[in-house]
């Protein structure tokens, strides 16, 4: 059985992932899903931010990087590192959650922190979102994900 190192993505340089590159295989499975990683300035906010929508927990903390995940085994995750830049426009990639009951969801969320957003979505059955640094997403009605 193979066995998986976890390396903190702030801690791989492309020297290291090309050192250790394998040749191409067609009969081996295709890459699995690690995390996501979100910019932001303040990655410990929106990392605890994140914890709590998704009942996940802190599974590595560093003054560059911030992963959470719903425990040490279990990924995909999400990881937050630091960038100067602010949020200046829509997100091309957003999170849609799934919760049993929309409109509490939404209440639990802007509890947590989030805010309502226009991004021009007009009339959906969806609620748009942001965290506390503007990053959008969506609340889904309840959807079955068998």
């Amino acid at each position: 059985m193979s066995r998986l190192l976890l390396v903190p993505w702030s801690q791989v340089g492309a020297e290291t992932l090309h050192a250790h590159a394998l040749p191409v295989d067609n009969a081996r499975m295709p890459s699995k899903w690690y995390t996501v990683v979100v910019d932001c300035a303040d990655p410990a906010k929106v990392a605890e931010f994140w914890a709590a929508v998704l009942g996940y927990q802190v599974i590595f903390n560093a003054p560059d990087e911030v992963v959470i995940a719903k425990d040490e085994h279990t990924y995909p995750g999400l990881a937050f590192v630091p960038v100067p830049e602010s949020k200046t426009v829509k997100n091309r990639l957003h999170i849609d959650l799934n919760p049993d009951d929309q409109q509490a969801e939404v209440e639990r969320l802007l509890a947590l922190g989030a805010k309502q957003v226009d991004i021009g979505q007009g009339d959906v059955s969806w609620v748009v979102l942001a965290d506390p640094e503007g990053n959008e997403f969506c609340v889904l009605r309840a959807r079955d994900q068998d």
